[in-house]
């Protein structure tokens, strides 16, 4: 999956969205909101039913409609929303309103779930963990539910559907013998399933720099702290409404949401509670890390200013007792002594070591 928006947990960085809808535009108008691609779209067709499945690579836009099949469910897979005469023409093919075709094109739309006479509408965010990079990538998603179809609108040309598919191929599980809306539960389920690797990943990071802060704090741990609670709080954002979706989805009342599908509904609810858990619990941690940072900064410089503090005390006395007797008056008794030199230095000694065994007694060292 390529890079659609960045956050970078070191700097914070996240991806630029290039264009943006023009104040006072037509509400339908379908503009591509989204960083400028080059790359052409390519749309591959799944026909599948409990007998058999085969597979169409980079159908044209012409003969989309005619490959959905009444007998068999057909799974539409559209890699990039960037052409946006493209995604109207397929809107004409499959009766799709204009309000739907603009938020497919608009990449910064927030998840939601829309229900449309002949087809439900389901938008969300895509999450994978880049291990290169150390980043998470976030990319739109939009999945329309129809009679025997589903179609998904992805920002690039890769995914994590790759487990559909092979399910699909293989038979494995029930997917071959349900009906379109398993489909599109299976297609939502995987996309949830990696915001569990990506999330986890994101605590395994945030537990390193939190044991790092407590052992040997930096001066840019500071950055990488702040670069890490924008990327969680992008990633929140990406997250938080995923249940209000599924939850609408579960009291839906479209005929295409068949009673025997609901379970699998509630199960991934469940599952996205489980996620927007762990990144509350991800962002209260983080929002505690700055504090940390200057609470260990705080005490190590304590811990030298009681050192050097120490070290001053032991030298106060020696520096008192050199003074007297580096003053230059005539009548003083000790300058004659024999010996009076070794003396003074014998009690200099102890004085020192006196005042270093009383800083150990009182655990000050």
């Amino acid at each position: 999956m390529r890079q659609s928006q960045r956050l970078r947990s070191a700097a914070g960085s996240s991806g630029i969205r290039s264009r943006r809808i023009r104040p006072g535009s037509s509400p339908g108008a379908v503009v591509f909101v989204g960083e400028q691609r080059l790359e052409r779209v390519q749309i591959d067709v799944i026909h599948y039913d409990g007998d058999g499945w085969s597979e169409e690579m980079d159908v044209s836009v012409r003969s989309c409609a005619e490959v959905v099949r009444q007998d068999s469910i057909t799974w539409m897979n559209v890699s990039g929303v960037h052409d946006v005469d493209l995604v109207e023409r397929l809107g004409e093919c499959f009766g799709i309103h204009p309000m739907t075709l603009e938020d497919i094109a608009n990449t910064t739309q927030r998840p939601k779930v829309e229900v449309f006479p002949g087809y439900v509408f389901m938008v969300l965010k895509m999450i994978a963990f880049n291990e290169e990079t150390k980043t998470i990538d976030i990319e739109h998603v939009s999945v329309i539910l129809g009679d025997h179809f589903v179609i998904s609108f992805l920002e690039d040309d890769g995914d994590v559907f790759d487990g559909v598919r092979d399910r699909i191929r293989s038979s494995s599980g029930r997917i071959r013998w349900m009906k379109a809306d398993y489909l599109a539960y299976s297609l939502l389920d995987a996309v949830v399933d990696h915001y569990f690797l990506a999330v986890e990943r994101m605590g395994d990071i945030i537990e390193e720099v939190d044991d790092r802060l407590l052992e040997d704090p930096h001066p840019g741990d500071i950055k990488e702290i702040h670069g890490l609670k924008r990327a969680i709080l992008s990633l929140r954002k990406a997250v938080w409404p995923i249940r209000e979706e599924v939850a609408m989805i579960c009291k839906g009342e479209s005929s295409l949401l068949s009673a025997d599908c609901r379970v699998f509904w509630r199960d991934l609810y469940d599952h996205c509670i489980q996620i927007i858990d762990l990144v509350e619990t991800h962002r209260d941690i983080l929002g505690g890390m700055h504090d940390t940072y200057l609470s260990t900064l705080s005490h190590r410089m304590n811990e030298v200013m009681k050192v050097l503090t120490i070290i001053s005390t032991i030298f106060i006395p020696l520096t008192f007792i050199a003074g007297v007797y580096g003053m230059n008056f005539k009548e003083m008794p000790e300058l004659e002594w024999r010996g009076g030199y070794y003396s003074v230095w014998a009690l200099m000694i102890v004085i020192g070591i006196s005042l270093f065994l009383f800083f150990r007694r009182k655990h000050w060292l």
